[in-house]
This record gives structure tokens, sequence and C-alpha cells, in this order.
């Protein structure tokens, strides 16, 4: 596990000792729930367990949903109104189900924005950052997948559009739109792939997050300094850190709980809030909705995706080079998977050596700017593509790739970082033990 100086697991009853020579399973627990973890971590370090709660909420309720829904399109919408109607406790599985995915998202966004104000991918947790944006993406396609199952209006066309951006691929897009879809559109098909990769995916992200904890636990956690862990002795590592347990995993416990109660809340009074109405409505392939939109947690990067119409410059500029090749529609999935491309090699894009942005006076104005754009994203990919709402789109999607690609770098020269503590005692102590020891 981490390379942390730290008591080790010993087996002490007989019992013990002979499943440890086994299965060392106890080491196992042991090593994860005593390991040493910075005594500094604040309150934007709940969402690991938020994450770990949702995953199992999610796959304990997909298993039970999927008992009582049928894959077919002449059955689907029936069936999701059976679970609703007639099996006990139906509609509030699938309250869960659909506001929990809810929850997921917005816990990832959380944890990855504080990953980016905490530099928690700089050197030497690149590989744990990139496991973590390969989550992500397994996630967005799952929740793709999850919202097509409805066989709604919204799900039918959303899946028409977002699928239809593979044909834009120029020389292979047709054949790989058709081999996505199992025919030349949206049907039967395509509604049996998706619930079956629906139902694969959460067990493959469940994999993933093992690999992620691991990957973390080994380079050791980040901290609100960026300051590592001292490791030349026992004594000074643990003048660092805490054990996880109890002192972490009942802070995240309670954190939990107060999530919990909000998260409850909306599925018991609210929880057809953040759906869309016209998804209420059997799928028909001859009526078109006036306006598709997809859940909000796809909002930015569909806004990024409808940002670069045909009367762009740049837009114009690449189709001329390319000599038409590269089209607006192509240049827009270019710049939504870009969008997701730079966000995971921020590791190699920020060249400062001062990890947390907490002592980076310019880059918190940066980062800031770009919370409130991904916000604004997200608000303007919720409104039709018309007036000024494309212009909106257009400079948030500016401000994104000019963060990572431009600012970053540049800062990392520039910038002038503010004095550091030299340990994490040293930062544990002038912020907590002043508030121990109030001055008399």
């Amino acid at each position: 596990m981490s390379g942390i100086p730290h008591d080790h697991y010993q087996p002490r009853t007989k019992f013990e000792r002979w499943l440890d020579r086994r299965l060392p399973l106890g080491a196992v627990i042991y090593d994860v729930l005593m390991i040493p973890t910075p005594r500094n971590l604040n309150w934007m370090w709940i969402w690991g367990i938020v994450l770990a709660f949702c995953l199992v909420l999610q796959i304990a309720t997909g298993i039970v949903l999927a008992m009582h829904y049928t894959p077919h399109v002449d059955l689907a919408f029936a069936s999701v109104e059976h679970i609703m109607r007639d099996v006990n406790g139906g509609y509030m599985l699938r309250y869960l189900h659909a506001n929990g995915a809810s929850l997921f998202f917005l816990a990832v966004y959380l944890h990855i924005f504080r990953g980016l104000y905490y530099g928690s991918y700089k050197a030497p947790r690149e590989v744990t950052w990139i496991v973590g944006m390969l989550i992500y993406l397994a996630m967005m396609a799952t929740a793709f997948m999850g919202y097509v199952l409805p066989w709604g209006q919204m799900s039918f066309w959303g899946a028409t559009v977002i699928t239809g951006l593979f044909g834009a691929i120029p020389g292979i897009g047709p054949s790989i739109q058709t081999w996505l879809l199992g025919g030349p559109a949206v049907d039967n098909a395509t509604l049996n792939r998706f619930f079956s990769l629906h139902y694969l995916l959460p067990f493959i992200i469940a994999a993933l997050v093992v690999v992620h904890i691991w990957a973390f636990h080994s380079t050791g956690n980040n901290n609100p300094t960026g300051v590592e862990v001292r490791r030349t002795s026992k004594a000074e590592a643990e003048r660092d850190t805490l054990p996880f347990w109890p002192y972490f995993v009942i802070k995240d416990l309670f954190a939990l709980a107060l999530i919990l109660v909000v998260f409850f809340a909306i599925v018991g009074f609210m929880p057809n809030y953040l759906g869309h109405p016209d998804n209420y409505m059997e799928a028909n392939p001859l009526q078109t909705p006036a306006h598709i939109v997809p859940e909000w947690y796809f909002l930015p990067f569909y806004a990024i995706l409808r940002a670069f119409t045909a009367d762009v410059w740049l837009v114009q500029l690449v189709d001329w080079v390319t000599f038409g090749i590269v089209d607006a529609k192509f240049f827009g999935v270019l710049a939504m998977f870009g969008a997701i491309l730079v966000l995971a090699l921020v590791p190699w894009l920020d060249t400062s050596r001062v990890r947390s942005g907490r002592f980076r006076p310019q880059f918190k104005w940066w980062f800031w700017l770009l919370a409130i754009d991904f916000v604004v994203l997200t608000w303007v990919g919720a409104q039709p593509a018309e007036g000024i709402y494309p212009y909106i789109a257009l400079a948030g999607a500016a401000y994104w790739f000019i963060y990572f690609l431009v600012i970053l770098p540049l800062l990392g020269i520039i910038e002038r970082p503010e004095p550091m503590p030299a340990t994490i005692e040293e930062d544990f102590n002038a912020h907590y033990r002043a508030d121990l020891h109030p001055a008399e």
C-alpha cells in the first residue's frame, strides 16, 4: 500500500493467523482502514464516500429494475409504467436510480474540480487522475445508455442525435454509427445493445474504482497544501497523518448523512424535477420534440458541441484547410471530445511546480472563472440554439480551451507563488491549534 511508514496488520488469534497464511484478507482491510491520511484534509475530501455510495446504490437498484424491465421497443415504455405502478416499491426504486445518477455526477464534478484546485493530478498521481477520467467516461456512457431505456420521446431522439455524432466522422463514421445502432436507425437492436451495456458498464466502473483506490493508496493522498507526508521516519509521518479509521471515516459518514437528507428529500418530494416532460411520452419516430435536451450532467459538453457552427471563423478556416473534411458538425464533435481530453491531460498542461491552488494567487482567479464558466455552459446547454445563446456557448467553450491550453502553461512561468508551510504538521497547527488553545 502506501509508502508512508506505519504499522501493519498483525494477526492475533489462531484463526486470524490461519486465514492470513491462506488469504491475507485481514491485512488488506487493515491497510485500507488504517492507512496514514494527511491530518489537514478539509471538507472537500468527502466526495469519495459519496461516489462509493452512489455506485453501490446504482448497481443495487439497477439489478432489481432489470428484473422487471423488458428491452423491446414495443414493451419498454409499458414495462417502465409497470415498474412504477405494479411492482412493490417500484416507483421508489426507479426514482432512487434516476436521481442517484444526478447525485453521482454532482459528486464527481465536485471531486474533479477539487482535484483541479488542489493539484491532485500532479506527480506522482498522474495515473490516479487518468484512471479517474476513465471512470468518468464510463459513467457518461452508462448514463447515456440508461437514459435511452425508458423509451420516451427524449430517450429516442437523444439517442438519435448522439449516435448521429459518430456518423460525422469522415469515411468510417456511417459504418461506426450503424455498428452502434445495430442497424440503419435507432430501433429494437439499439435498445437491446444499450440495455446490455448499461447493465455491464457499472461493474467495469467498480473495477476501475478499485484500481483508482489502489493507485492513490500507493502514492498517498494529496492534501490542501500539496506538501507531501514526511517519509523519513514513522515518528515524523505520524505528526503529519492520522489513521483513516476512525477519524476520516466518521467525518465522511457524517457528511454523507447530511447529503442523503437532501437527496432523499428530493426523491420523496420532487423526484421528477430533473427529468424532461417529453420523456413521459412514449417514443414516436415520426414526431420530433421542439427542443432536444440531454440530462443536465451532459449539458456543458453538449453546449460546446453546439457552439461551433458553420458561421464561426475558426470552423470555416479548418474546413477550408482540410478541404471540407472537417465540417461544422465534425468540428463540434472534435470540440466536445477535445474538451474532455484537455481535462485528462491537465497533469502535463499545468507547468507550475506548486501543487495546491491555495498558494497560487493568479491561478485562483482563473480557476474560479473556469468554475463559473462550467456552470454557464451547463445553463446554456439547456437553452435553444438561437438568439444570444450560441454566442454565450461559444465564449464559454473558448474559455474552457484557453484555460487548459494557454493559461495553465503560462501561469507556471509567470506566476509568483506564496510561501508554503514546510510540513503538513505546520499547516495543521496553524489552522487548528489556535482554535484548540485560543489566546487568553
